[in-house]
This record gives C-alpha cells, structure tokens and sequence, in this order.
C-alpha cells in the first residue's frame, strides 16, 4: 500500500495492492462496505484496478497477481486472527492505515454487523479506536481522535504486512453501510424533528406496502404488545398498518369496519393492557374454502400486501394454508369479476407470518410463546396463596391448570412451587401405578414432617389407557388411602387474565418488530416463517414444520406412543420434567451414584439479594441428594465463613418453602475471599474436604471466583471444580446474557411504573421520572423502558447529554399536545441511578417542569429496593433450578481433570487450559447454555473498574424501544 499525494487538499489518497483476483474482490467489497465508498466517475475501474472515493476519501485497489504472496498474506491473516484476543496488532505490523471520523459508533455497530476481526481501544465499551484487517491483510483504524496516529513496531521478529503505511482522511458521519440484525431499526435513522420521530418518508400512499396483523384463537397476555410492536414498526419501515378485528371471522365478514387503518396513536399504553383489544374469534367459515375467498377479497380490497398472525398452532395452521391457496384464490376472485385485473396483477402473492399467542406454551420449536409465562405467573401466585392456607390446616390441595395437549403449565408450576406430584399428558401411568406414586411420594413427604401437600393436574391428564384424570379422582385417591384433609382448586380463565408479566411484553415487542422485517423480507418462495425464542435468541423458523411437530405430539399421545411424545417435546421440556423428579425425591429414596462416586459440594452466596437465589440453592442441594451428594450451606458469606466458621449441611426438612421464598436464606453480602481472608477460607476448605463449589450472586460473586482461580497455584483447597450461578438484578455479569433474579426485578419494576403512569394518566399534564437500579448497567431500565413505553430512558453507558434532554423535553411537549384519551396523558422516563452524577431524577423533574413553562409538569419516583423484589417470579425460579442441576452436572463431569493435582504444588500447571476452565461461569449465550472460563473472561470481557462486561448484548434492545415511543435521538 502505498501514500500518494493528496488529490484535494485535506484527504489522503491511498493504494492497496492484491495479489489474487478472489481477494481483489473482497476488498472493493471491503472498502465500499466499510466506508461506503464508491467506484469514481472519473477515476479508473477495469480489471485490475479500481478507485473507490466520495467527496473525503480516494482508495485505489491495485490487482498484481501473484501466488506466493498471497499465500504470505493469507497466513498473515489466519495469524492476526489467531492473536487477536491477546495480542495488539499494531505490535505485529509496521504501519497501519487508520481514518479520522466523527461518528465511532455507528463504525464500531458496522465493524459487529459485517462480523469483521475487530480491536478496541482503549475499551470496547468506550473505545477511541478501531481497528480491523482487510482482505489484503492490512490493519485498518478508525479513529475519533484529532490525529489518527499509526503505530511502528522495531520488535524482532515481528510479523509484517508488506508495505502498509498510514492515511489520514476524513469519513462523513452516518455513511456506513451495515447488515441489518433482527433487532436493529437504527438504519432507518434519519427521523424527523417532530414526534413521534419517524423516518422521512416521500412514497406515494398508493405505491406504499401494507401490513395486516390479527389475534386468532384463545387469547394470551401480552397479545396487545405484538401488535402494538408490528403496527408501530410497521409504521416506522414506511409502510401502511392494519388491524384485523375478531381474527378470521373480521377477514370473512371485511369492510372497514373490520379491517382497520390504524396509526401510531391507536396503540398507545397497549402493552399495560391484557387480553387483545383487536379481539379474537374462532372463526368455522375460514375453515370452508368460500369463507377463504372472501377472506382474501377483503384483504385485495383494503390494499394488504402481508399479514401477521398471532395465535396458536390451528390459527396459524389456517394461516399458511391461505397463503398456499393465494393463487388460486385471486384467480378465482379474477374469473368471477370479484376483483379487477390490476388488484390480480398487484397482490400475486400473500406474505404471512405467525407469532405464537398461546398460554400453553405448546409450539414445537420455540421455547416459549407469549402469554405463557403470565399463566404461569398467576398459576404460581395462586398456589402460593392456596399453600399458605393448607399449612395453616395440613391440608392437602389439587390444582387444576390449563394444558388440554401439552404440560408445560403444570410442569414449570410443579417445579417453581415444589409441588408434590404433578399430572402432565405426555407422561401417563396405569391407573394403579400413578395412585401408589403420588401416594408413596406424599406419604414420605409427610413422614418427613411437611405439612402441605400441593398437587397439579393439567387439565389434560390421562392414564396410559388415555382415561382422563380429573381432579376429583386425585382427591378421592388422598382422602381415601392417606386420610388428607384435601381441597380442590380449579383456576380456570385466572390464568389467561391480568396484564403481561415483563417477560411477555417484551418477548410480544421483540417478535413483533422481527414479524414485521421477515414480511417485508419474504419472496413468493420463502416459506412462511414463524417467530420463535431459543433460549435468549429471536429466530425465524419454517412455520409448517412448527405445526407439523406440534400437531405430531397431540397425534401421538392419542396412538398412546408416549415415548414419541416426549421425543417430539422441546430437549428443555424433558430436561425440565427430568430436573422435577430428581429434585422431588431429594432423600427420600436410593441415591443414584455409588458411593465412591459422591461428593461434598459447598455452596455461598455472595453479592446483593436477587429473586431466585433460594430456588438455586434448594435446586442443587435436593439434586445433591438424589445423586448421593452431601451439600453444604456456607452461611453469611466469605466473612461468615471466615471469622465464625459458618459451615452447616443442609437438611431437605429445613428448606422446605425455600423454592418460592425471596432474598437469601444463607445470607448474603458483599465481602470478597481476599477481604475475608483467602487463607481462612482456604483452610476451611481443607477442614470439610470440599470436592466442588457452587457461588450463586453478582459481581462480588464473579470477582470472587476469580481469586479463588487465581490462589489455587498456592492453596490447593481450591483445585476443585467451581461454578458461578450469575444472580443479580444488574445482569451486569459477564459470560451471561441473564441473571437471577433480574426478571423479578424487572417485574417489580414494570409494576411500579404501571402504577405510576396510571397516577401521571389521572392527573393529566404530568410525566414521572422512575429512577432505577443497576450500578452501571441500563438493562433494568431498557427493558423496563420496552415493557411499559417508556418516553426516554437514561443508562450509564450513554449518560445523559444536555442537548439529548432537551431533545426529550420538547418531545414530551408534543406527545401531550396530540394525546387523546386517558391513557395518552401518562408519561413516564427511566433513569438509571448512575446514568449521570450530576443530576438526580429529582432534578430531571425539576429541570422538565422548568422547561415545561406550565404546560406540563413533572415528578420524580423512587422505588428503591422495590426493585429487589419479593417473591421470585416463576422465570427465575425455574431457571434457577434448570442452571442449578447443571452446575451440579458439571462439578461430577470435572472431577477427574483436577483430582491428580490436589496432591501437591508440583503436579499443578496454573498454565493449563483444561484445568483453568475448571472454574467457569454458567450462563446463557444466545440461543445455548454455556460454560465459559472465568480467567478469559475476567482478562479480556470485562471492564473491572467499571464491574461491567465488555459488549452489551441489549444494546440494540435500547434502539427498538426508543423507535417504538418514536424518540428522537440527537
């Protein structure tokens, strides 16, 4: 690459050389990607050459074939990537080409959606220089800085890239071109200055594309969400928003009356609302295919292009085979006059999506529907509710739920409730057999001194011989054979009532917006997509291929191959129901290992309080036990564990009522092993002969494991397999995408704001600042912000500028002129505590009335420690108990790699890998659980002084909630 005299003043103009015709393309592809260059006019552009400007930067790319040194460069650049997470390339090469821009951010996004090899510095988290490697294998820098400076490495042995040099530029602001991910509106951010903030849009109404979307089927929390997610968005992409009222029977009955226009008003505060305000409806003349033609009349005559539907399997069963019957439809519409040959020629194709609305949660390929964990939720607060009467008299409760083909209700509320015994459908027993069961696991739960017995049944119980059971057959079974005083509790549409937990408002909105974007990206040939969750991940999947899966269970049940069944259900549905037996039996019957194979497990809490710590230490020590292991409480911490010695096993009778209970029965606090006094720890270790460790907490908890990782080189105590359970409401830990005990937060959190907004909506004129927890992360108060619409919100990784205030301020002034109705007066903004140390949420409130001048007012909130939580939320209980047996798992699988090594200091190699990871943190990564070391990810993921990872993983959730208010950022 060489540096050649500026062609204009104030630019550089710079040529990189390849040596092969593949990466000459690469890198005209590179360089026009990255900074959206393009070929010049007057410039040269043939086979072996190409100038790339705009009106600041000039790149000439020069092809010079030759086959050795492109062998050279392509093992310079499986090099530079190999090195990349340890070493500086700038250290590794003599010079680099880096440009001067005003707008890192966007460049850095750029650097993630192109998934290009990527250094940051000084941080990722705030970095002031970028560097990636072109295909040439030259080091590319971006830089905000006022001099983009390169760096020289006289280092021998160095490895270089043959003749780079360095160029200053300027890059224009905003011109990056990206690959747009599920969750990223923010290419269409050339907003407008009036609210809400949308894209300039000139195209003609009647060349605009039109989105329809509709409830069908049984209704589920967190429907209005969806829909307020696709009109909203549908909105913001430029195109038209329809609702279809009453599901199909509004598309077989049409008119304006049914299929509505709607605008970004019509939403608004949606997401605080339960059931579907769009109304649902079965509909039995969709199912003939006359009820179909007119269907697809209608939809001709309103204009729309796409529809989305959000329903349960049958809906979208009925969905796709409208589309699949398209063409002929509208030929026959054509034939009979029906419509005209411009609408035939203008609608050929119907793009449909589904999201799945189902209280069940009984989709195949998706790990959740919406709706179904606010069934769950009121299921759980419901048997807590029963449970505290039934000890009051040593009762005995049967609890029917909802699930006629699927017991996944009944399952999650068995574990989160620890329930006795629970009737699910995909797993029947002779009539006999599950009578001596449940009687045998009652009898020994009594004999050991509990007084409640709770059991579940879905409302699809069967025997083997597909015989329903039914909740008066339960009582019969525990009055008759156990003498129980027993009470039956059927729950009926409870379930389906009430607004949306936190979880199903934004799991509603993030499909919602990926509904929209799959519609607008379908082709004739696509196949109807449906819009699932994999563990923390949106995916698309093939919507016939869901519902065949789906519908192949029910058929299987019924043929009464319940092996097939289960094999068809989702590996977390069979891990979950695997994970409630073993619990469920804790001591009560032989464990499963020998005994040469059982262990003594240690487990503490460390950091604050959060939802669901007591369900992961209930979790694992009941597992602990039906494997034969001896778990151990370390009660009050490091600093209890140090000074009193504070060590006592832990007895099932004792945690009993544990899996449902908030805060930390072990206690809790702050204090590190080296503040407490890593030897003392250490000797303890010895004293008990500890064989693994389980830490459930935040940070303190993260930092913890590492020093333990650390002083194993010196106490060889802590050569033992150890586990981080990230449990924390600032989800701030890395190697996680989520922590206990933050959706409970969350959830208190949503509440709160749902009470305010409802007092700002009574008062009129009047916004509320809600200030939240988190340290230094804003995840608490983005996901609070995309759960109940907030107007802004604040976090510490942005801070709060002067000119983004004001920006808000004179946005809420226009919000309230256009609001309409009760709900359009509530205004609310989230504030992070530290998002700045300048002002408080009581002075933003005073500021916004200031600047207000009367017409509005505002006031600060404090929640507090509110946002700790009380009782845990089914999500976290659950999860505690599926990540609690794994660490379980993982500390039986590890023992072998660190056995040799507690012998003496000679046998240990504090370099080894295999050894290293041996202390690892449990978490979610996208769509898998994962196990990832704590030495990589204390060294190079996380910002120490900051207590906070490096790479935001809910970054792009802040872009989604800010267009879906239309926000405009400055």
């Amino acid at each position: 690459m060489a540096v050649n005299t500026p062609i204009v003043n104030g630019t550089s103009y710079a040529t990189v050389v390849a040596y092969s015709k593949d990466s000459y393309q690469k890198a005209v592809e590179f360089y026009s990607k990255l900074l959206e260059l393009n070929v010049s006019n007057g410039g040269i552009c043939s086979d072996n050459e190409t100038l790339l400007s705009n009106s600041a930067i000039a790149v000439k790319v020069s092809l010079q074939e030759n086959e050795n040194k492109q062998t050279e460069i392509d093992n310079q650049i499986k090099y530079l990537n190999s090195i990349s997470k340890t070493n500086d390339w700038r250290s590794h090469v003599n010079q680099s080409l880096v440009f001067n821009t005003t707008d890192l951010e966007s460049l850095q996004d750029a650097f993630k959606q192109l998934d290009y090899p990527n250094q940051a510095f000084p941080s990722d988290l705030l970095p002031m220089q970028l560097y990636t490697i072109d295909p040439l294998g030259n080091i590319i820098g971006v830089t905000s800085t006022k001099n983009a400076v390169s760096t020289k490495s006289n280092l021998p042995g160095s490895s270089t890239v043959s003749g780079t040099a360095v160029a200053t530029a300027t890059h224009t602001p905003g011109s990056v071109s990206k690959n747009h991910s599920f969750t990223d509106l923010s290419y269409l951010v050339k907003t407008s200055n009036n609210y809400p903030s949308l894209p300039k849009d000139t195209t003609p109404l009647a060349q605009k594309k039109s989105i329809a979307v509709m409830t069908s089927g049984g209704d589920a929390q967190g429907m209005n969400s969806n829909v307020r997610a696709i009109v909203r968005s549908t909105i913001f992409k430029g195109c038209r928003a329809f609702v279809v009222m009453e599901g199909y029977e509004g598309l077989v009955k049409g008119g304006p009356e049914y299929i509505k226009e709607f605008t970004w008003e019509d939403v608004r505060g949606w997401s605080a609302e339960g059931g579907t305000n769009i109304g649902t409806a079965r509909c039995l003349e969709f199912r003939q295919r006359e009820g179909r033609l007119l269907g697809a009349q209608h939809l001709i005559e309103a204009g729309v292009d796409a529809l989305i539907v959000c329903g349960g399997d049958g809906s979208l069963t009925g969905a796709d085979l409208f589309r699949s019957e398209w063409p002929s439809l509208i030929k026959e519409l054509l034939d009979n006059k029906r419509i005209t040959e411009e609408q035939h020629t203008r609608y050929q194709h119907l793009n449909i999506c589904g999201t799945v609305g189902s209280i069940d949660n009984d989709m195949s390929t998706t790990d959740a529907t919406i709706g179904a964990y606010s069934a769950l939720d009121r299921i759980c607060t419901a048997i807590d509710y029963v449970e505290a009467t039934a000890n009051s008299h040593s009762r005995a409760f049967v609890v029917e739920v909802m699930g006629r083909n699927c017991g996944w209700l009944a399952l999650l509320a068995g574990i989160a409730t620890s329930a006795d015994y629970i009737f699910i459908p995909e797993k029947p027993a002779t009539s006999s057999e599950w009578q001596d069961q449940m009687c045998d696991i009652v009898a020994k739960h009594r004999a050991r001194g509990k007084r409640t017995t709770i059991v579940i049944v879905a409302e699809g119980a069967i025997a083997a011989d597909l015989t329903p059971i039914s909740t008066a057959d339960v009582h019969k079974v525990l009055v008759d054979r156990l003498g129980l005083d027993t009470r039956i509790t059927t729950l009926g549409h409870v379930q389906r009532g009430g607004t949306a937990v936190a979880y199903d408002r934004m799991l509603a909105t993030l499909q919602g917006v990926e509904a929209v974007n799959a519609v607008l990206e379908s082709s004739p040939e696509t196949p109807s997509p449906l819009i699932a969750i994999n563990e923390n991940k949106i995916v698309r999947k093939p919507l016939v291929e869901s519902v065949k899966l789906t519908k192949a269970v029910a058929a299987a049940i019924q043929a009464k191959d319940f092996k097939k069944a289960m094999s068809l259900r989702d590996t977390e549905f069979i891990e979950h129901l695997n994970n409630f037996m073993a619990i469920n039996s804790a001591d009560h019957n032989t464990p499963k290992l020998s005994e040469d194979k059982r262990l003594k497990i240690a487990i503490v809490n460390v950091g604050a309080p959060a939802g669901g710590i007591n369900s992961a230490v209930y979790s694992m020590a009941t597992y602990c036990m039906s494997q034969g292991h001896k778990p151990y409480g370390i009660y009050n911490g490091w600093s209890g564990l140090a000074r009193h010695e504070s060590v006592r096993s832990l007895d099932w009778k004792e945690m009993i009522g544990w899996q449902s209970r908030g805060g930390s029965e072990l206690g809790t606090n702050r204090v590190t092993p080296e503040e407490a006094d890593i030897g003392m720890v250490a000797y303890y270790f010895q004293k008990y002969q500890f064989d693994g460790l389980i830490i459930v907490g935040g940070f303190e908890a993260f930092t913890s494991l590492h020093q333990l990782e650390k002083a194993r080189e010196s106490y060889p105590a802590f050569r033992i397999p150890m586990v981080l359970l990230p449990a924390t409401l600032s989800n701030n830990v890395p190697g996680t995408e989520y922590s206990l005990g933050c959706d409970t937060s969350l959830n208190a959190l949503m509440e709160y704001c749902d009470v305010v907004k409802q007092s700002a909506a009574s008062t009129r004129g009047r916004a509320f600042v809600v200030d939240c927890q988190g340290g230094n992360s804003g995840y608490l108060a983005t996901c609070a912000s995309l759960s109940v619409g907030a107007a802004a919100s604040y976090v510490p990784e942005e801070g709060i500028r002067l000119e983004q205030l004001q920006q808000d301020i004179t946005s809420l002034g226009e919000s309230f002129e256009r609001a309409e109705g009760r709900n359009g007066f509530g205004k609310l903004i989230l504030k992070s505590t530290n998002a700045s140390k300048a002002m408080s949420a009581e002075d933003i409130a005073k500021i916004i009335t200031a600047e207000a001048q009367g017409e509005f007012d505002a006031k600060a909130a404090v929640p507090g420690h509110i946002q700790q939580g009380g009782i845990p939320s089914p999500i976290d209980r659950t999860r505690a108990t599926r990540l609690a047996v794994r660490a379980v798992d993982f500390i039986e699988k590890s023992q072998s790699t660190l056995e040799v090594t507690r012998a003496g200091d000679e046998d240990y190699n504090s370099d080894n890998k295999e050894l290293a990871d041996t202390a690892t943190v449990l978490g979610i990564k996208g769509s898998h659980v994962a196990f990832s070391g704590i030495r990589k990810l204390y060294d190079f993921e996380t910002e120490i002084e900051k207590r906070m990872p490096k790479v935001i993983h809910w970054e792009q959730t802040r872009a989604i909630a800010d267009h879906l208010v239309g926000r405009k950022r400055v």
